[in-house]
């Protein structure tokens, strides 16, 4: 019996792991998996999407996106039960005023001591008197330093005015496309520089005659981008230089020269030849300058590639010394959840536009039905296309969702990357109700 337990004896100096090293790794992959299989199905609960949605972003397998969320803060020590803990050290004290005074504080009188907490209360009562420093964040501006300037870009259907303000303002806020009206509505753009804010508008393509409009709608918004036009503080008149020099269009000269002719005391108007970059003979570019020089209402004339970039700098400096002293109209530092939502409906319209064509896109109603912030930080985007007619629908479709699909995956990857966060999007095409009669 003593040999059976002197053989035990050593074992007890052994540490022992209910699960050998490699199970527990795997034990805790699986728990992680489990947790992360509940918080999607909880997820899931919360942003299930329509049993019959053509689109639905979780069914496809996308490279993860956005920054790595921070780990949780940790939880702050009280400090009352920490000094609570301290013990003070009368010897410290004497070493203290060893080190500062060259000698033992027992020599000090009350006098002295006395005078020197009359001169640190004093010190203590004048900081507090001071005046509060400017406790301005990074980028913010005092409302009474603030310039702002509102700037509206109007011109011919298809001139790049959509391409401009992307440009202008550093990343995308309106659908472009090479088809013509694609901008349906008004859509801002802001530019924040230093004390200067600038808002961009971008307005639905201008036509002096309305013969030739597709569709009645786009007649309506090309009436209402006449009827905001004195609203602006500076009015940017852009059309197509290229297109000009190789076929006139009688309609863009009737608009240019009658947004140049009237002088408004109220607002500057400058002339912008576009697309400068697909003229080969940049000589010709001078004689459309000299051909619309005599237009009074015109102060500078800019000659820029809104898609390249090419004059875009002089333009924004430019705009940047009209900007008057006023108050900014929006948030500089973060896009509002309203700015993200009108991207988030141009990005996939872009979409639309690349891969439909005919008719079909300028007879669809597109419409934000659901845009939430989940736990994870991500975003939840439900958008629906509601079409006229059945076989509409099916084109947009596509054969065994082929059209939709590619259409939802090319825009859910541009909007993480705007957003800087993983999208979860979902995309529904339905058919318009019959109005009873």
């Amino acid at each position: 019996m003593r040999r059976f337990v002197g053989a035990l004896r050593p074992l007890r100096t052994l540490t022992l792991s209910p699960i050998p090293t490699a199970l527990r790794v795997l034990s805790t992959a699986s728990a992680s998996s489990s947790s992360a299989s509940a918080a999607a199905s909880s997820s899931d609960s919360d942003s299930a999407a329509a049993p019959d949605a053509d689109f639905d972003s979780s069914e496809f397998a996308l490279p993860p996106s956005g920054p790595t969320p921070p780990p949780p803060p940790q939880q702050a020590r009280n400090p009352v039960s920490a000094l609570r803990k301290l013990r003070f050290d009368p010897s410290l004290r004497a070493r203290a005023d060893e080190a500062l005074f060259g000698k033992e504080r027992g020599g000090v009188d009350d006098a002295v001591e006395e005078e020197r907490s009359r001169e640190v209360a004093l010190a203590l009562l004048e900081a507090a008197l001071e005046p509060p420093d400017d406790d301005l964040g990074p980028g913010e501006v005092r409302e009474e330093d603030q310039m702002s300037l509102s700037v509206g870009i109007v011109g011919a259907p298809n001139a790049g005015k959509s391409s401009l303000t992307n440009t202008m303002v550093g990343t995308k806020v309106a659908a472009v496309s090479r088809k013509t009206n694609t901008t349906t509505h008004e859509i801002l753009g802001v530019l924040t520089k230093g004390i200067t804010q600038i808002c961009f508008f971008d307005t639905p393509g201008l036509m002096l005659g309305h013969h030739g409009l597709p569709h009645r709608d786009v007649t309506v918004r090309v009436e209402s981008a006449w009827s905001s036009i004195n609203l602006y503080d500076l009015l940017i008149v852009l059309f197509d230089v290229n297109r000009h020099l190789k076929t006139p269009d009688t309609r863009v000269v009737k608009l240019i020269k009658r947004l140049g002719a009237e002088v408004n005391p109220n607002q500057k108007r400058i002339l912008c030849m576009n697309k400068v970059d697909l003229v080969e003979d940049k000589k010709d570019l001078l004689k459309v300058a000299k051909e619309f020089e005599d237009l009074p209402a015109y102060e500078r004339y800019f000659m820029v590639s809104g898609l390249k970039g090419k004059g875009v700098k002089d333009l924004v400096q430019f705009l940047m010394e009209q900007a008057v002293r006023r108050p900014w109209d929006e948030e500089p530092t973060t896009m509002t959840e309203e700015v993200m939502k009108t991207i988030s409906l141009e990005v996939v319209r872009e979409k639309m536009l690349d891969h439909i064509h005919q008719e079909i896109p300028y007879v669809i109603d597109h419409r934000l039905m659901d845009w939430k912030e989940l736990k994870d930080g991500s975003l939840r985007v439900e958008q629906h296309f509601i079409a006229p007619k059945q076989s509409q629908r099916q084109i947009l479709v596509g054969k065994n969702g082929s059209k939709i699909g590619r259409i939802g995956i090319e825009a859910n990857e541009e909007l993480r990357s705007i957003f800087k966060r993983d999208v979860h999007l979902i995309l529904q095409v339905r058919v318009a109700k019959k109005r009873s009669a």
